[in-house]
């Protein structure tokens, strides 16, 4: 299956000596690898690099810069610059070169979803549908860019006005993850443009390629130089460099609920705004009214996403007692049709994990359920396809002594626990710390308004397992994050607000 994945995308190492890119690309010089500072490709000061590994071979398909504290804080200095003028321009200006970033996404949509797919995994279909959503937000932004309307207060006194403005925050830090390595950049760097912010991004060391792609194109797109600006290399030294600095004005993180809180601690001495996107354990609740066949398609579709890495897909099949065997016995059916396989090979619907690590990680959680009593339905295993391959699995009779309950999975197993009644759901379903998504089915209409505002999450799909669009606004509650990303509140993130009183002369 791999062999004829690399014959249909033949290598292209046009851009390093060294590359064993698996992909052919119909414009090489998306490929880079060099980091992108002040509008110049470079390397680490000391010149030290990081292989970067294609997961569904374990190969090496390229080095990049392994960069540290010294970098980054040049990459800030020069987006420091850029911003004050970039700031200055006229909000429509702003507009129509995002619009110009967007079209360059789109034009360039199946080599971005190639260089995903090479360096992340999933499947290329998949790649083109994350592209899709990446541009998205651009052209949302781009447009929002133009509607940060400040306010006029009626005065408590005479001879003066009240004036509220909107202005940029700043220079932010953004720092992204591997599962989704377009999405999450332009969703904090289009509202961060259209605000009149400049940003530094650290990038997953998984996933740089990516990230250098969407510079190039920002670039084209007439983007400034020192407005974007992507340093790949140690997670710590970087952090460390964007929360102490006192020019970066927020960060804006995508990742584990640890990482986010060590970040929220370092940016303290700075009392610099925050955006976390932190870890999720989501809930996936099906009532006995349910369409079993609307519900385990929302289930595939949710859970079985990307491999089940993603920090929205259901941790947690809560699954009604009446309907629980047939539902169990349907979703087993969808999950065995699945396709694995590398990305590249047409009609693979589930891809490899990111690294040896992942699958220790699913391993561990199969095997812990089923020394307490679970039992595995269909998978539970490594795949013979090897590397970092895993079987698409369901587990029955799961409970909350289980991993499961406690530790996001981030894999494609399907853990389904069983309730009696709605409260008895609505309980197992808020009883985490994590409070990003929840999924429910049901045709009450009745139950379906007061589960949703019975859930303690930020974002609720109810009769679908696909919610994520640029038009609402992404987030959680709880040890899930703080701020919103998408629609029209997010670039509210990008913006101080600015009271002005003023008072004319006396006559």
């Amino acid at each position: 299956m791999l062999s004829e994945a690399r014959r249909l995308f033949k290598m292209d190492s046009t851009q390093h000596p060294q590359c064993a890119f698996p992909a052919k690309l119909r414009d090489s010089s998306l490929l880079r690898h060099q980091a992108f500072i002040g509008g110049e490709w470079v390397g680490a000061g000391d010149g030290a690099v990081i292989a970067v590994l294609d997961p569904a071979t374990g190969t090496k398909i390229g080095d990049v810069p392994n960069m540290g504290y010294e970098d980054t804080m040049r990459a800030i200095a020069l987006a420091e610059t850029a911003q004050k003028e970039w700031a200055a321009r006229p909000a429509k200006e702003r507009s129509v070169i995002l619009r110009k970033w967007y079209d360059l996404l789109l034009a360039n949509a199946e080599d971005l979803s190639a260089i995903m797919t090479a360096e992340q995994g999933k499947p290329l279909e998949e790649s083109r549908g994350e592209i899709a959503y990446a541009a998205s937000f651009v052209e949302w932004f781009a447009e929002e860019a133009k509607r940060t309307y400040g306010d006029v207060i009626p005065s408590t006194k005479p001879r003066n006005r009240i004036f509220v403005l909107k202005q940029p925050i700043g220079v932010v830090g953004a720092i992204t993850p591997w599962n989704f390595p377009s999405a999450m950049i332009t969703r904090k760097c289009a509202p961060a443009f259209a605000a009149g912010c400049a940003v530094v991004v650290k990038p997953s060391e998984f996933t740089p390629y990516s990230a250098f792609a969407l510079a190039v194109l920002s670039e084209r797109a007439g983007i400034p130089a020192g407005l974007l600006n992507i340093v790949t290399g140690d997670a710590a030294s970087i952090g460390k460099a964007l929360t102490q600095s006192e020019t970066v004005r927020k960060i804006s993180f995508t990742g584990s609920t640890r990482v986010g809180k060590l970040l929220m601690e370092q940016s303290s001495s700075t009392v610099k705004r925050v955006a976390m996107e932190l870890g999720g354990n989501a809930p996936f609740i099906v009532f006995d009214d349910a369409d079993l066949d609307v519900a385990v398609k929302g289930a595939i579709g949710a859970k079985f996403r990307n491999t089940g890495q993603a920090c929205i897909s259901p941790n947690r099949l809560l699954v009604q007692d009446r309907i629980y065997d047939a539902f169990v016995e349907k979703l087993s059916a969808a999950v065995g049709a699945l396709q694995v396989g590398s990305g590249f090979e047409p009609g693979v619907q589930q891809g490899p994990l990111i690294n040896e690590a992942a699958v220790q990680k699913v391993e561990r959680h199969v095997t812990d359920a089923v020394s307490k009593g679970a039992t595995v339905v269909i998978g539970g295993k490594r795949h013979p396809l090897g590397n970092t391959f895993y079987q698409p699995t369901v587990l029955r009779d799961v409970d909350d002594s289980m991993l499961f309950s406690s530790e996001e999975t981030f894999g494609p197993i399907a853990a389904v626990y069983r309730f009696t009644d709605e409260q008895d759901a609505v309980a197992m379903a808020n009883k985490t710390s994590a409070g990003l998504s929840a999924y429910f089915f049901t045709r009450d209409l009745d139950r379906m308004w007061r589960v949703a505002e019975q859930l303690e999450t930020g974002m609720v799909g109810v009769n679908e397992g696909l919610i994520s669009n640029e038009v609402a606004p992404f987030g959680g509650v709880k040890e899930s994050g703080i701020g919103r990303e998408g629609s029209r509140y997010g670039i509210e993130e990008f913006l101080e607000l600015k009271y002005v009183s003023l008072s004319q002369y006396s006559a």
